[in-house]
């Protein structure tokens, strides 16, 4: 989701080892998403991560690191369609998407944001795109298809994709409505604002998302590995991490960050399999090598 913004800073080794991070970051983030997702229905999940994620944010204003404006009723509206596409359904789909898939091939197919998000925006609100960015986007879908198909890409659509691709499916749709929606609706608000306020408004549609999970819910589902994995999603993958991205963009621009976010399915897909033992297909290694080569052919100026 969109995040804080910073006070800006001299470019540095420092700057760059923060913006290397938070790809890891958000890679380990489908780990620790499949963690809980395992343990706990997807609505009820979502809402305590974002629980923990708007306590994070709010921290930093109590610190005076940052402040929240008054909304305004069009500004209420517009964070609150934010809240309803960014944090409600996309981190319904995510948490769907984990406890069906495997994070490894979790992360390689949200590798299709940045793809579909420059290709609507070009279709709709005009944005103009070079023959190479097109050929980049369908290069990127080709090695996309190849994980989800797991290399049978001749393969029927029904045989090859799952209730678990097609959820994930869904939550790079509503991310890039969370996207597009950001870039028309909001006026006079910081990007930490929207950040906040779009997650807690997803944190309340969520928390009424979850009433009929709660007779699903087993306290002793709350060990410390769902524990700690809620508090790296919330404070770690969400705050922590946008803060850090965002003061990389305030000082090196959008071109140079957005090129380290095309590691998020490598670490992803790196830490599934180290980390939780998930097999590595040589479909998914194909596939997501020219999966990232095309995204790197759009996301490149």
């Amino acid at each position: 989701m969109t995040a804080p913004s910073v006070a800006p800073d001299a470019p540095g080794l420092g700057l760059y080892a923060r913006l290397l991070a938070v790809p890891a970051i958000w890679g380990g983030t489908f780990i620790a998403g499949r963690i809980v997702a395992t343990a706990l229905p997807p609505a009820t999940a979502s809402v305590l991560r974002y629980l923990v994620a708007s306590a994070a944010l709010l921290a930093f204003v109590l610190i005076g690191r940052q402040r929240l404006p008054r909304l305004t009723l069009p500004q209420a509206g517009a964070t609150l369609l934010l809240g309803a596409t960014g944090v409600f359904a996309y981190n319904l789909f995510f948490m769907g998407a984990l406890a069906e898939l495997t994070a490894s091939r979790t992360s390689l197919i949200i590798a299709l944001n940045p793809i579909v998000t420059i290709s609507v925006a070009a279709l709709v609100f005009g944005d103009r795109l070079t023959p190479r960015r097109w050929l980049g986007v369908f290069i990127a879908l080709f090695g996309v298809w190849i994980v989800v198909a797991r290399g049978e890409v001749l393969s029927s659509v029904t045989t090859a994709v799952g209730r678990g691709e097609l959820l994930m499916f869904g939550g790079v749709c509503a991310w890039v409505t969370y996207t597009l929606l950001g870039r028309r609706v909001l006026t006079g608000l910081s990007a930490f604002a929207a950040t906040t306020y779009a997650a807690l408004w997803g944190t309340l549609l969520l928390a009424l998302g979850a009433v009929p999970e709660l007779r699903r819910v087993e306290l002793a589902a709350l060990d410390p590995a769902v524990i700690g994995s809620l508090v790296y999603l919330g404070v770690v993958g969400t705050a922590i991490a946008f803060v850090w991205y965002y003061e990389a963009v305030r000082v090196l621009g959008t071109s140079i960050p957005i090129m380290f976010t095309n590691l998020v399915p490598v670490f992803g897909a790196a830490f599934g399999v180290i980390l939780l033992g998930e097999p590595l297909l040589g479909s998914m290694l194909l596939g997501g090598a020219i999966a990232i080569t095309g995204v790197m052919m759009v996301t490149r100026n």
